[in-house]
């Protein structure tokens, strides 16, 4: 979603803004501006469309030493023009804003009447006249600031400074994700991910919520009456070399190729000769569980469904899945005897927070699978497994989704051994071991899907279909494809395109078939040839051949475990919804309209 940064220090404050903002250009958005503040006198920059657009503007602009807040916009309220992108000004303060004020119609209202005039379509606006108005009346920064974060409903994460408060950065947090880091050269960040900050500061504060101070003069102050409270500081890991693209034409191609490397880092420590033993679950009390509900949004939700399978397939414990921005709204019934598991690469995805806190409240046990430490989710929830899959620049999940799933299945076979649910543990554990190795090698496919993309940019559309676990891999392959290429897709249980859907097959129909040899192979065959009989135009991902009754095939190995089919379908249909893509001319990496991170609901 949107993207903050925030720079004190005495370095280039415009170069430090924008090559922060560039670290966040990932997360998806459609216009930025920056702020700049150099003894009491302000500059500001807007443009829409990509950060290079903001830095032409701004490229006569040079500043050494002050304070700057820059932003990167992903459209909530009013269209992606300049007047819309943040900062928002007031009469001599600016204010860049990521989350949704919902009071905003009311604040705006009242403004107005004040004869305050409004020049965009925003609901951040409403704060930086609020707080002006505020001023006015309180007579200090601190009160004013204070007064109007208190009036705000709704997310946020704000960073606001003004003319009137010279050498002051005000911060808030409330819902929306944003860390405060330093260094030893006597500079501070903001930021609402690490990705702006790695290789500058050397050391992090995750805002709590409800955190609100003001760096002044250098020096950071967090003891408003309604603070927070002394800021915990940890060590920044890891650096920009892991966020480069390290030669690969997109992130999502590099990401798609690191899987099997950090599969690798997934299953360290957690898979043993005869058992799988993940610390982060024999340190939960599991005693009187008898049910998982797993609330998740978008590819997450995929690696939810998919793992439902396992979880009543391989360890017999009752398992539901859920939309959370569904489960939020239809009064679910929620009972002690449920572990709660919320799944998001992030930890910020706004709808799967606000389940869990329903489930917090309820008093369930809760557990999140997560790839980013110190999270909002991480830190609500009671335990957490991290996926380990790095830094994900790619929009569309690719590494973050494998490592998920990784998790998924260990957590399946832990229950099936805490509970004594018999099954095959060591062709389940050498399965897991050669995760890594499949998901390398399934890399063999790249060149001719690379050959075969150009058959599939037309037509009117695409059903991507399996059977069981393979059904919501058919899902989230048609997510892909629609996530980068914008061609319409659907992912269908085969068994039910009898059942309606089937009346759209023609040959400008394109089918992808999901055929593992170790499950249903038959079945989904019928379901193929019944495709094939009203001229469906198919690819089949199966272990063989099948000209008889495909147009194009992708021969995948005879695994013997029906994981490492599906991990290795995983990638094929990775790398063809990337190749359709870039065929298509399209920008892979920051598909038009989505966000890396969706932190409103």
């Amino acid at each position: 979603m949107c993207g903050i940064v925030g720079y004190i220090g005495r370095g280039d404050v415009k170069d430090e803004l924008l090559s922060g903002l560039k670290e966040l250009e990932y997360r998806g958005y459609d216009s930025a501006g920056i702020a700049l503040m150099e003894q009491n006198h302000v500059t500001s920059f807007k443009a829409t469309g990509k950060l290079k657009n903001l830095e032409q503007k701004a490229k006569e602009y040079a500043q050494d030493g002050g304070i700057g807040i820059g932003h990167t916009r992903w459209a909530t309220h009013g269209k992606p023009t300049e007047l819309n992108a943040h900062p928002h000004y007031g009469t001599y303060s600016y204010v860049v804003h990521n989350g949704i004020i919902e009071n905003y119609v009311e604040l705006k209202k009242e403004l107005e009447a004040q004869g305050v005039k409004f020049v965009s379509q925003t609901d951040t606006e409403v704060i930086v006249h609020l707080f002006e108005k505020n001023l006015e009346k309180l007579g200090t920064g601190d009160k004013a600031f204070e007064a109007t974060i208190a009036a705000l409903e709704g997310a946020y994460a704000v960073l606001l400074l003004s003319k009137d408060v010279p050498e002051t950065v005000y911060f808030a947090r409330f819902g929306s994700p944003l860390m405060l880091g330093r260094n030893g050269k006597q500079e501070i960040f903001f930021a609402s991910s690490d990705a702006a900050i790695l290789g500058k500061a050397t050391e992090v504060a995750y805002l709590e919520e409800n955190c609100i101070g003001k760096v002044e003069n250098g020096t950071i102050i967090t003891d408003f009456e309604k603070g927070c409270s002394d800021l915990e500081y940890k060590a920044l890991r890891g650096d920009k070399v892991s966020a480069q693209k390290g030669g690969f034409r997109f992130f999502m191609e590099k990401e798609i190729y690191e899987q099997g490397d950090v599969l690798s880092d997934t299953l360290m420590g957690r898979v043993f000769e005869n058992r799988v033993h993940i610390d982060e679950l024999e340190d939960m009390d599991l005693e009187g569980i008898s049910a998982i509900t797993i609330c998740a949004c978008g590819t997450s939700y995929h690696a939810a469904l998919s793992s439902s399978y396992l979880f009543e397939h391989v360890a017999k414990i009752k398992t539901d899945v859920v939309i959370a921005s569904e489960f939020r709204y239809k009064e679910p019934i929620l009972t002690p005897d449920t572990l709660f598991v919320v799944i998001s690469q992030s930890g910020e995805t706004a709808d799967t927070l606000e389940a869990l806190k329903m489930a917090k409240n309820a008093g369930l046990q809760t557990l999140a699978v997560c790839n980013v430490d110190n999270s909002s989710i991480v830190r609500l929830c009671d335990s957490t497994i991290l996926t380990r899959a790095g830094i994900e620049k790619g929009v569309a999940s690719t590494k973050a989704f494998a490592t998920q799933m990784a998790v998924l299945w260990m957590c399946a076979l832990f229950f099936a051994r805490k509970n004594g649910v018999a099954c095959d543990m060591d062709a389940e554990l050498k399965a897991l071991r050669h995760l890594p190795k499949v998901t390398a090698e399934a890399l063999r496919h790249h060149e001719k899907i690379k050959r075969l993309s150009k058959r599939y940019l037309h037509g009117h559309g695409f059903f991507f279909i399996g059977r069981d676990l393979f059904y919501p891999l058919a899902m989230e392959g048609a997510l892909k494809l629609k996530e980068i290429s914008y061609l319409h897709a659907e992912g269908y249980p085969a068994g039910e395109m009898k059942h309606g859907p089937i009346a759209l097959a023609d040959s400008e129909l394109f089918t992808v078939a999901l055929m593992p040899k170790s499950q249903l192979y038959e079945k989904m065959k019928s379901n193929v040839e019944e495709l094939s009989a009203r001229d469906a135009t198919i690819l089949t991902i199966a272990p063989e051949i099948l000209d008889n009754i495909a147009d194009d095939f992708l021969v995948i190995d005879e695994h013997g475990h029906v994981m490492s089919e599906y991990f290795e379908m995983m990638v094929v249909l990775q790398l063809l919804s990337m190749e359709v893509a870039i065929r298509l001319g399209n920008d892979v990496d920051m598909p038009r309209n989505l966000a890396k991170s969706v932190t409103v609901e």
